[in-house]
């Protein structure tokens, strides 16, 4: 199945901070309560808006045909930094439907699904989890006591979310119960048989070279699921600033374990990982790129990692060529990743 696209009213992002509160958030629900009703699918189902490319799969397998679905954050958007348009919030408010990731991924976008939830069907998919306080979270210190967010990359967490969002949309639209649940069922079958051969391919890589080190931590639930120690130069939103002394712990555990490579992502400027390169190698040993990985978003259309369960394989694929048996003693290669943005220069203490 193709990623579901984003609509082309949506736009991009610009920075914005993890619990912003001010005259903006009554500006934007007073903008969504003046924009109007908008537009249904042209066809009579049902619109639904969802927020990032994992979401928008989940969402598309689970309603199949009963729905219109649309994305807004597309591949190599960052949900951390989103920012709204005003035509995010046409669509937004024109949906029947929205479903977001939820746990502050989208950072200020709260205060908009708070506004829109009054008076419509909003789902946070990962809001099952949280109202059964599952003892999976993490909760890391680092994210003002928030729970850490990226759930998705623990594919067996993630069949938990799909089981919640059929439940959420059988509510909303009790015709379409049977359908919702069967296609949730299907889906979950799917994504529990990932989840062993996500297993299964990270136990190849040996044990003493099973470190993850990305721009930012986003793969703290992947590492525990899968074996890895987790790694980033950032803590658990790309907001974050690196200083010198957690520069200089990265470069530490580099050398003193020969980790082979490091990860770039596809929503952070590579020279934020890069960063580790000459460092490590003024201590004599030569840390290569590994590869790209998808940390908050699907990869482009036709990539192969264009739905959830495509990126999670390519994510896989990538770390075990990277950190796999014979990967030692690779020499620094090329990186690839999304241009540098205006939050991420590396910060002096």
């Amino acid at each position: 199945m193709a990623q579901p696209q984003a609509d082309p009213l949506m736009h991009q992002s610009t920075p914005s901070r993890l619990g912003w509160r001010s005259m903006g958030g009554a500006l934007l629900t007073l903008v969504l309560s003046v924009v109007g009703c908008g537009r249904a699918a042209d066809d009579g189902r049902l619109t639904i808006v969802a927020t990032t490319g994992p979401v928008g799969d989940a969402v598309m397998r689970v309603v199949g045909d009963r729905a219109e679905v649309r994305v807004m954050m597309g591949p190599g958007v960052d949900p951390h930094l989103y920012r709204e348009q005003p035509s995010d919030l046409v669509a937004l408010d024109a949906a029947d439907v929205v479903v977001y990731s939820g746990l502050h991924l989208e950072g200020r976008l709260g205060e908009v699904f708070d506004g829109l939830a009054r008076r419509k069907t909003v789902i946070a998919i990962t809001a099952g989890l949280e109202e059964a306080d599952d003892p999976r979270l993490l909760s890391p210190p680092d994210f003002a006591g928030y729970h850490d967010p990226h759930v998705w990359h623990d594919a067996a967490m993630w069949a938990d979310c799909i089981g919640y969002l059929a439940e959420r949309m059988a509510e909303h639209d009790p015709q379409g119960a049977e359908a919702y649940r069967a296609n949730a069922a299907d889906y979950r079958a799917e994504l529990l048989e990932l989840d062993g051969e996500c297993r299964e391919r990270i136990a190849t890589i040996p044990a003493a070279q099973r470190r993850l080190v990305t721009a930012h931590d986003a793969f703290a639930y992947f590492s525990r699921a899968y074996g890895l120690e987790s790694v980033g130069l950032k803590g658990v939103s790309t907001e974050d600033e690196i200083d010198l002394g957690r520069m200089a712990e990265v470069v530490d555990l580099i050398v003193e374990n020969q980790v082979p490579c490091v990860f770039v992502e596809s929503a952070v400027a590579p020279r934020v990982v890069e960063s580790l390169i000459e460092p490590c190698r003024q201590r004599g040993h030569e840390v290569r790129i590994g590869g790209e990985l998808f940390a908050d978003a699907l990869g482009p259309e036709d990539s192969g990692a264009d739905t959830y369960v495509g990126m999670l394989r390519a994510n896989v694929a990538t770390i075990v060529a990277g950190l796999g048996a014979g990967s030692e003693g690779n020499g620094a290669g090329p990186s690839t990743g999304a241009e540098p943005s205006e939050s991420e220069e590396l910060a002096t203490p």
